[in-house]
């Protein structure tokens, strides 16, 4: 099997290429379904909102002129199919929700803690408002600049600066509530 670089992968699915497609969509399923999770908190949202999105990716997939990388296209994708998805939802988890980890003699397994660790972000993240969930989560968890942030979400460059710094107060603050 040789690689076929992503450009072409595109074009193939636009013109109704089957497998061309659905390499897209392996090429993306993981990083959208953590996104989706990172902000919904919780896996069947998650998987009900990767695959709204994937629907929309593929009916817009004919849009699609490379104006952006198609990384951004779809995560701008992601950004509105999420915001719809949260709308309709009202996603709210309160830290009473947060089911507790517990384990024998105080020895937790490394994936325990990382598990821990992980659900202590869904818990401070959800904590966030949604603007500033969402760059948070492209800044550190997708890796995007302030300018594809601000091109994702169509807001400037500042005002994103402004909303992750907010959030990272606000984050700071809860790690010492919860440390103290």
């Amino acid at each position: 099997m040789f690689f076929q670089s992503q450009e072409t992968l595109i074009k193939k699915a636009q013109q109704g290429n089957k497998r061309a497609w659905i390499k897209l969509v392996k090429q993306h399923e993981d990083l959208v379904y953590n996104y989706c999770l990172r902000m919904l908190s919780n896996p069947d949202d998650a998987m009900d909102l990767m695959q709204e999105v994937f629907i929309s990716v593929y009916k817009s997939l004919p849009n699609f002129r490379g104006d952006a990388s198609f990384n951004t296209w779809v995560f701008q994708i992601v950004h509105r199919r999420g915001v719809e998805f949260y709308r309709r939802r009202h996603v709210y988890q309160s830290l009473d929700d947060t089911p507790e980890q517990t384990c024998k003699h105080g020895e937790l397994e490394h994936n325990q803690i990382v598990q821990l660790e992980h659900n202590q972000l869904k818990v401070m993240m959800n904590n966030l408002p949604w603007e500033q969930r969402l760059v948070v989560e492209l800044k550190f968890f997708q890796h995007c600049t302030f300018e594809e942030i601000a091109l994702q979400l169509d807001i400037s460059t500042n005002t994103a600066k402004s909303r992750l710094y907010s959030a990272l107060g606000k984050l700071k603050v809860h790690l010492e509530a919860v440390d103290g």
